[in-house]
């Protein structure tokens, strides 16, 4: 199995600056694409920011600029560097693996960790 461990989360003034960490342990070949989303209440699961295996990266139109998507292939990690952070940004954050595994690809979650951004 695989678990994801997510870290960082917590309450932030707007226009503060928050930093995620995932990282993937288990049985692990290789990872293809890491990601980051986000579910507001009531709202449907969004996508933030991926990276890709070649470290290309893309992201939601309302973080561009504002937010950085990276990660550590040596310790299958991704990290997401949020700054000039907004209300609407409040969210529980979701870390997302598409993990190699023999000749099998699966898609892996973490638990979540709240973001509250406060105006």
């Amino acid at each position: 199995q695989v678990q994801l461990a997510e870290s960082g989360g917590g309450l932030v003034q707007a226009g503060g600056s928050l930093r995620l960490s995932c990282a993937a342990s288990g049985s692990i070949s290789s990872i293809n694409g890491m990601g980051w989303y986000r579910q507001a209440p009531g709202k449907k699961r969004e996508l933030v920011a991926v990276i890709k295996s070649d470290a290309s990266t893309d992201y939601a139109d309302a973080v561009e600029g504002r937010f950085t998507i990276s990660r550590d292939n040596a310790r299958n990690a991704v990290y997401l560097q949020m700054n000039n952070l907004k209300p609407e940004d409040t969210a529980v954050y979701y870390c997302k693996a598409d993990v190699v595994r023999g000749r099998s690809l699966y898609v892996y979650w973490g638990q979540g960790t709240q973001i509250t951004v406060s105006s």
